[in-house]
């Protein structure tokens, strides 16, 4: 049953609370409790912005590099259910002054059937690919993967039926939880696979990279150097595009990513 829209309200309002909520989840006992009700069954890719992808071996036509983008195309075509919505709830609840608020969530599966229709709206294929195309070029960040939170907000069910595509923002994002969040559910947060990110010897330690760039606070200054814990970081290459000086790289080393990311999420949802 599709969610009322006092419903969504609700939840708008009780956005600002998610950091309140990722601390509790730490205690012993509760973090069942909220991994159960809300994370269970989730797993969660960020992708890279295609435009900071180093490439690990020569290459002669950009027709020959495929970008991590194309593992959101591989499951728009896959899916016959398309839905976008009107307004991105992070954002909105947040009231972002540096993002587009009406750019939303786009979801995938026979489980759009169940949002209510005063929210967004079904697509085909080619507004849904269109939609992919314009996040990128807002400088917003993907993610994809199964997330329960979605299904229980949106009463869009069953879970195993939405595929979710987030357009993310730095500043409102609700994975900026994730550094204080307990480790049960916040490493179902993950980057895609392949992914490395280094910091060279070109860093003038500016510290424009550790200012509200990074989702997940995983870049810090050690002396006068900027440096990356490896282990927070989701490679969404947001302190690449900063960089003035080039000096952060983002490669994909495994040539397999997308058939890796790809066989990851596929039995996660049902899009037939």
């Amino acid at each position: 049953m599709s969610r009322p829209l006092w419903f969504v309200e609700l939840v708008k309002k009780s956005f600002p609370s998610r950091f309140l909520m990722a601390k509790a989840s730490n205690l012993p006992g509760f973090k069942q409790v909220i991994d159960m009700s809300l994370f269970a069954g989730d797993d969660i890719i960020y992708l890279p912005k295609d435009r900071v992808i180093q490439i690990n071996q020569p290459i002669e036509r950009p027709s020959d590099v495929m970008l991590p983008s194309a593992v959101v195309e591989h499951f728009i075509e896959e899916s016959s259910h398309h839905w976008i919505m009107n307004f991105c709830i992070c954002r909105e609840s947040n009231q972002c002054e540096e993002y587009p608020r009406d750019f939303g969530c786009l979801f995938l599966g026979e489980a759009v059937q169940k949002i209510n229709p005063e929210l967004g709206r079904r697509v085909e294929k080619a507004e849904a690919l269109a939609h992919l195309q314009r996040s990128q070029e807002a400088g917003l960040v993907n993610l994809i993967g199964r997330n329960k939170l979605d299904t229980v907000w949106l009463g869009a069910n069953p879970g195993h039926k939405l595929l979710t595509i987030c357009h993310c923002c730095p500043c409102c994002c609700l994975w900026k939880v994730l550094p204080t969040i307990a480790p049960l559910i916040g490493s179902k947060v993950t980057k895609m696979p392949g992914v490395v990110l280094t910091v060279t010897e070109a860093c003038k330690g500016c510290k424009l990279c550790t200012r509200d760039v990074c989702f997940v606070d995983a870049i810090q200054m050690e002396g006068k150097t900027a440096v990356i814990n490896q282990a927070q970081c989701r490679g969404c290459g947001r302190c690449v595009e900063v960089c003035p000086l080039n000096a952060i790289e983002l490669t994909i080393v495994d040539e397999a990513f997308m058939d890796r990311a790809i066989a990851r999420i596929s039995p996660l949802v049902d899009l037939s």
